[in-house]
Formats: structure tokens, C-alpha cells, sequence
């Protein structure tokens, strides 16, 4: 008996859509809908809205970065693709760097959250109009839709430790 290898393909439009509608919900708000994975007002800029630069510099505990070392990161990683786009991926990342980032006052808190901002709008354009959906880049859009979905929650709880003092 012979094993028959079925191969089966996923409309560019589809998976595109599909992916957009999670990037996006993890970033900002929805609205009524859909809600794949979050609850209403809880997306990453919605939840950066009203931290405060005091609150985005205190560390939230004696072994994790502070919030805005998590922005910092979290962008970092979307510029890294971006260069590693430009380069052929010869670039070498600081990611211990990306996590340096101590007490912010409010232009640099303001400052990181704009960046984290562009550097999401320049991912969404990237993967609204890329053509070209092999392995990798299907590898590498999940990785970051689990990236910024990890790191959001990370600041969601790191938000409700400084808080809750």
C-alpha cells in the first residue's frame, strides 16, 4: 500500500485576513468586533493609553524589566524583521539591548509608545501588501502575532502588580 501525500494551499486573501484580524486586535481596539482573543479594551495601545512614564519605570519585581523595557522590546523585535528585511537578515540584534531601558519621564514614555505604534503600522502595510506567503514568512507572521500577544500580557499583569501596591 502506497501512502498518498495530499497538499493543500491557503488562498493568500485568506490567510492574510485571517492574520491582519489577530495582529490588529492585539494592537488596537476592535470595536464590537471580532474578538478572537481579547477582552474589549484590553488591546496593547489601549492598554499603554493610561499607563503613566512613574508607572512605565517602575520594575515589576526584582527579576523583570519595567513596562517600558517591555515596550522597548516589543518594538524592537517588529525593527529587527524590518532591518533584517533590509539586509538579508545579516544584521545581528542587541536583544539584551532592547531590554535597557530605565525610568522614562513622559516624553521618552510618549516617545517608546509612538515608536512601538509605527513600527506596528509598518508591519500591518508590510503584511497587508506582501504577495509572498512561503513557510518562513507564515512562520514568522505567527511569531509575531505570539510575540506582541505575550509581551501584552506581560504589561496587562505587570500593570495590575504596580497597581495593586
Amino acid at each position: 500500500m502506497t501512502e498518498q501525500i495530499v497538499t493543500q494551499t491557503i488562498a493568500v486573501e485568506d490567510f492574510r485576513t485571517g492574520f491582519l484580524a489577530l495582529w490588529k486586535e492585539i494592537f488596537e481596539s476592535t470595536g464590537d468586533g471580532p474578538h478572537w482573543i481579547l477582552d474589549t479594551g484590553t488591546s496593547l495601545l489601549e492598554t499603554l493609553s493610561d499607563i503613566t512614564a512613574e508607572e512605565a519605570s517602575i520594575p515589576v519585581s526584582n527579576q523583570s524589566a519595567n513596562l517600558a523595557a517591555q515596550v522597548n522590546h516589543t518594538s524592537y523585535y517588529i525593527e529587527e524583521l524590518r532591518e533584517g528585511i533590509a539586509t538579508n537578515f545579516e544584521n545581528k540584534p542587541d536583544w539584551d539591548g532592547s531590554w535597557q531601558v530605565g525610568v522614562v519621564d513622559d516624553a521618552q514614555w510618549q516617545a517608546l509608545v509612538d515608536t512601538l505604534r509605527a513600527n506596528y503600522d509598518w508591519f500591518t502595510q508590510l503584511a497587508t501588501e506582501n504577495e509572498i506567503w512561503t513557510a518562513d514568512y507564515v512562520g514568522g507572521a505567527m511569531a509575531m502575532i505570539a510575540h506582541a500577544a505575550y509581551h501584552l500580557g506581560e504589561i496587562r499583569q505587570g500593570i495590575g502588580v504596580i497597581r495593586g501596591r
